[in-house]
């Protein structure tokens, strides 16, 4: 297990919080008049799925806010969204995103500030039950228009609204 040490999180650069930010604030607005809620960085969940390892996405969307346990989520957001970083990266890109598939988020982006690029992430299944990540898009600068959240199709951030830095 690739645990990423506590003190690395330190190092988190202002362009990783300002996409989160964006993200929450845009959101955020859209979202007050449903079920579901968006949160920002430090939101745990924990699932039985994960022997109740605590896992912090960047940013999330759950639409059942009963599902908690203490101050832990045990519900299953139905997105989550991962800001790559140096120290993280290869955490978020194999792990954490496996973790994700395994509980069965439905949608996860991977953001990547420096490369100004969002990798979206749906999960499916195999004939044989077991469920794999597979990317449905790539948005970089030459295709921004195609930025979506697939499971909220009424939910609207622009990729310059995301990197608005």
């Amino acid at each position: 297990m690739n645990t990423v040490p506590v003190e690395d999180l330190g190092k988190v650069y202002i362009e990783h919080s300002i996409v989160v930010n964006n993200f929450v604030i845009k959101i955020g607005g859209q979202i007050k008049d449903s079920l579901c809620r968006v949160f920002g960085d430090g939101v745990p969940y924990q699932w039985k799925e994960n022997g109740d390892q605590v896992i912090i996405p960047d940013a999330s969307i759950i639409c059942n806010m009963r599902d908690r346990k203490n101050v832990s989520f045990t519900g299953i957001p139905r997105f989550v969204m991962e800001v790559l970083s140096n120290s993280t990266e290869e955490y978020d890109r194999g792990e954490k995103l496996q973790i994700y598939c395994k509980v069965g988020v439905s949608e996860c982006w991977l953001v990547d500030w420096r490369k100004r690029s969002v990798e979206i992430y749906l999960f499916d299944f195999k004939e044989d039950g077991t469920s794999y990540p597979y990317l449905f898009n790539t948005v970089t600068e030459s295709n921004k228009e195609a930025l979506q959240l697939v499971m909220f199709p009424n939910f609207k951030i622009s990729f310059d609204e995301l990197f608005d830095m």
